[in-house]
């Protein structure tokens, strides 16, 4: 089945369910659709420098992450044939009925894995025009042997090999920091893989496939798996630039924590995704947890007590505090609540 052959059956109920807020708000306070952004092209790092010019690599590393909080890396070692056949298990799944997906387990996931919309949106601009599988990295194996279970599987135990090591690179490189130094233990149970597909959004306006955010974690790697849709967006200079897609490669982020960590050395920038008009796009990301006791506060070893930008925090209390503040105002504070200066 060509990618743009799908059933409608298989689209979740977007506009139906969410058109309150179409009557509330008739446009957003811009036309989304017709904002015009620069491409950018990320940092490249070429992993294979790890091995070959390593202190080039490493600082390459950590001046990206310093001065977009984003990058790409080559050389990654995750298969590109085992990221094809994500896709294609992606592309099954997604395909199925809106209704199996809400009531059906997927390959023995939580019925909870599947989400879609955004049930907290109290307006157009916190409604996210997508759905989504999240997969924990330690749900418990099906007893039947079914290969898309294990190639979903297989690419969650890669990217976690993957992203242990660049936030380790990363930790290691703030200023200061040596090889004694205590670094923020991951760990599998917090970790999960997100499956995202964003249906066609023929919104006059446009919108958002997924709202403007940062991530709540050490680190993100996604892989973008079209090179001819697009959408992810970042914020760079104060303004809004598209990151241009690339199959051949990963894009790695900092998420709050690292930043917390960093004591600001690090940027978790706010991204975007915009959903097109007529063409649907699929990727996948992967999010790197600590222990949900693991406490976070900037590292002794660059920072001072009197400098630090955060007060110590758990993992768990800054989630907690995040699914707070969204029940109540239907979007993200994140580290502006955890802020000493």
């Amino acid at each position: 089945m060509e990618e743009h052959d799908y059933d409608s059956n298989s689209n979740p109920p977007l506009m139906s369910t969410y058109k309150h807020l179409f009557v509330e708000q008739h446009r957003l306070d811009m036309d989304m659709g017709a904002i015009d952004v620069d491409e950018c092209e990320l940092p490249v790092i070429d992993l294979a420098g790890l091995m070959e010019a390593e202190q080039v690599c490493r600082a390459d590393m950590v001046r990206a992450a310093s001065e977009w909080g984003f990058f790409q890396v080559t050389n990654h070692g995750v298969p590109q044939a085992l990221l094809r056949e994500l896709h294609d298990a992606q592309l099954a799944v997604f395909r199925r009925p809106f209704q199996e997906k809400v009531t059906e387990r997927l390959l023995g996931f939580s019925p909870e894995s599947y989400r879609w919309g955004t049930p907290t949106a109290k307006c157009l601009e916190q409604l996210s025009w997508s759905e989504a599988y999240h997969i924990p990295m330690t749900t418990p194996r099906p007893s039947t042997s079914i290969r898309a279970r294990a190639v979903i599987e297989e690419v969650s135990r890669a990217m976690y090999e993957l992203a242990q090591k660049l936030a380790e690179i990363l930790m290691r490189g703030l200023p200061g920091a040596g090889e004694g130094e205590t670094m923020v233990t991951t760990r599998e149970e917090t970790c999960f893989l997100r499956l995202n597909r964003y249906p066609p959004c023929a919104m006059a306006m446009g919108g958002f496939g997924l709202c403007p955010h940062t991530d709540s974690d050490l680190l993100t790697i996604v892989h973008q798996q079209q090179d001819t849709v697009g959408g992810l967006q970042l914020l760079k200079g104060g303004r809004w630039v598209a990151v241009k897609p690339s199959p051949s490669t990963l894009i790695v982020n900092v998420g709050d924590l690292l930043q917390a960590w960093s004591n600001d050395v690090y940027k978790s920038v706010e991204h975007r995704v915009m959903a097109n008009a007529t063409l649907e796009r699929f990727s996948m990301a992967f999010f790197l947890c600590p222990s949900y006791h693991t406490l976070i506060i900037p590292s002794s070893s660059h920072v001072h007590d009197d400098d630090a930008h955060y007060r110590s925090f758990t993992f768990g209390e800054y989630r907690k505090q995040i699914m707070e503040d969204v029940r109540s105002t239907g979007r993200k504070i994140g580290l502006h609540r955890f802020r000493t200066r």
